[in-house]
């Protein structure tokens, strides 16, 4: 399936829903994609294509679902980064913006090995925040970064500029 087949595919079963989760953001609702068993597979297949890693990470929350079974396709372990104090164990953190406020993300401090390849999925890239600071909680355990897979990139919010030295991957801009 090539590139622009795989990207009307996305589109197609991506419900738009204005004035969520505030007045004036268009939201991305990607559950009809996700109730589809062909469409979520071709997004796996093409978030995991080519990549050798040891460890993916999936960004809280609607990145788990995307990120765990790319990991399974990549024969790689699963690694969840997740808002602050969700985590039981020690953790690393880091604080970011958002479109429409700020929040904290944390990894436990243990989660990668030295030198571990490490690949970061979401479902959205929007003003780069939050793969930014995922990047930084990677490099900052000692991992090395291999690259952000995303489904969607919103690309007037310029999220890519703030990830310059990342290999980032979309399946859909927009």
């Amino acid at each position: 399936m090539g590139a622009t087949d795989v990207s009307a595919l996305i589109l197609s079963r991506i419900r738009d829903v204005p004035d969520y989760p505030k007045p004036g953001v268009l939201f991305k609702d990607i559950t009809p994609l996700l109730a589809d068993h062909d469409a979520f597979s071709v997004v796996v297949d093409e978030l995991a294509a080519g990549l050798e890693v040891d460890k993916v990470v999936g960004i809280e929350a609607r990145g788990f679902i995307l990120a765990a079974p790319v990991a399974y396709r990549c024969g790689a372990g699963f690694v969840p980064v997740r808002k602050k104090g969700k985590l039981p164990a020690e953790t690393l953190s880091a604080s970011y913006d958002l479109e429409y406020g700020s929040a904290v993300i944390e990894v436990h401090r243990d989660a990668f090995g030295p030198g571990d390849r490490v690949l970061i999925v979401d479902d959205v890239l929007a003003t780069g925040g939050t793969a930014l600071a995922a990047v930084e909680l990677i490099r900052g355990a000692g991992a090395e970064v291999v690259g952000v897979s995303v489904l969607l990139e919103l690309a007037f919010l310029k999220g890519r500029s703030r990830l310059s030295d990342v290999d980032l991957r979309s399946l859909v801009v927009v």
